[in-house]
């Protein structure tokens, strides 16, 4: 009887013991894991400040069970923190048709028109003309591109009306004015190539170009400044024409071609110096590739010109006519391959970019007989 006593409590003290020795690792676990979760907390408050090491020596490597442990700086760029930021919000798609369009707009030009007044009354538009609308997100890039030289006025007048035409658009665009340096004959078709050159090199997102005289202004921003799937004549019905198109061929003023179908002509050409023939020229590109040319309707495609007096260097180009009759030989080796330049200074302003290129010299013409 005896012996059966001692065997059953051998057994229970075997059992209390083992019971005791779970309890034990179980306390241990538990103490492990809540000072880890103080540790991970103390941590996060520590990585605000500078982090002083208490133990030199050991500072020289990171703790990697901890993945908010911060290593000391060894001189070289430190990795962005893994701890996920706040995203930009995703924006919609900007609408086809904007809400916010006023319609047909009272053009005039008899205000003076100081930049410090175009300025403050475009806040949103950063260094160097470029803007990009605050609620949506916008189907293209558009660089629009002004072929200039000793316009100031106009180009005050421009800035005025435009910047918040194209806000109101909903376009991400900036604007680059490329000015012509020198005296010589006014090349206005070499100065659009170079604006398309050196538009890309600054931002090779732009899909979109809009080139623009700098004395026309739209008379209704329901005529969107935007590229689709044939080139675009803007300036369709001006003032001095009586608000109808010269001639059927005609593509002058305001034109937008898209960054494949520029290409696809080879670009404008660089041969036309002096008033006239480029614009007829870009027409019959355009015709040759088998593109057809958009326009808007007659109602909303209405401008105003500045007047102004020609200038003496911009004279029409005597032989404009027999280079119009000769696109289908030209138009390969004369475009955006051909184009010369040197670009004499690049200055971004408020609201522009100003680039002044030297595009050289004309060649002698033959005297008139």
């Amino acid at each position: 009887m005896s012996r059966l006593l001692g065997g059953t409590l051998e057994r229970v003290c075997k059992a209390v013991l083992l019971l005791c020795l779970l309890h034990f690792l179980v306390a241990v676990i538990l103490y492990f894991d809540v000072y880890a979760q103080h540790l991970a907390f103390f941590s996060r408050f520590s990585a605000r400040g500078p982090v002083h090491a208490l133990h030199p020596a050991a500072s020289s490597s990171t703790n990697c069970s901890r993945p908010n442990a911060t290593a000391p700086s060894s001189g070289l760029p430190e990795a962005p923190s893994a701890r996920p930021g706040p995203t930009a919000p995703i924006l919609p798609p900007c609408p086809d048709s904007p809400p916010g369009l006023v319609g047909r707009l009272l053009i005039e030009f008899t205000s003076p028109m100081p930049l410090e007044r175009v300025q403050r009354e475009n806040p949103g538009v950063l260094l160097g003309g470029r803007y990009t609308p605050p609620d949506c997100t916008p189907a293209q890039t558009v660089a629009v591109i002004i072929p200039f030289r000793h316009r100031e006025q106009h180009l005050r007048y421009w800035l005025h009306y435009l910047h918040p035409i194209l806000r109101r658009q909903r376009l991400r665009y900036s604007i680059y004015v490329i000015n012509q340096h020198g005296e010589d004959t006014f090349n206005r078709a070499k100065l659009l190539n170079v604006g398309f050159l050196e538009a890309l090199k600054e931002d090779a997102s732009y899909d979109c170009f809009i080139f623009s005289d700098v004395d026309l202004v739209p008379m209704d921003d329901r005529n969107l400044y935007r590229c689709g799937d044939q080139p675009r004549h803007f300036a369709i019905a001006m003032d001095k024409f009586g608000f109808r198109l010269p001639y059927a061929g005609y593509f002058g003023g305001v034109s937008g071609l898209s960054k494949a179908q520029f290409l696809r002509i080879n670009g404008f050409p660089n041969e036309y110096w002096g008033w006239g023939g480029e614009d007829d020229d870009i027409f019959n590109r355009i015709s040759l590739t088998g593109m057809k040319i958009s326009r808007p309707d007659i109602r909303i495609g209405r401008y105003r010109m500045i007047k102004h007096d020609r200038d003496k260097h911009n004279e029409p180009n005597p032989q404009r006519f027999t280079k119009i009759q000769n696109t289908k030989l030209t138009m390969k080796r004369d475009g955006i391959g051909s184009v010369r330049y040197q670009v004499l200074e690049v200055s971004r302003q408020p609201l522009f970019t100003n680039i002044t290129v030297d595009i050289g010299r004309p060649p002698s013409w033959p005297p008139r007989g």
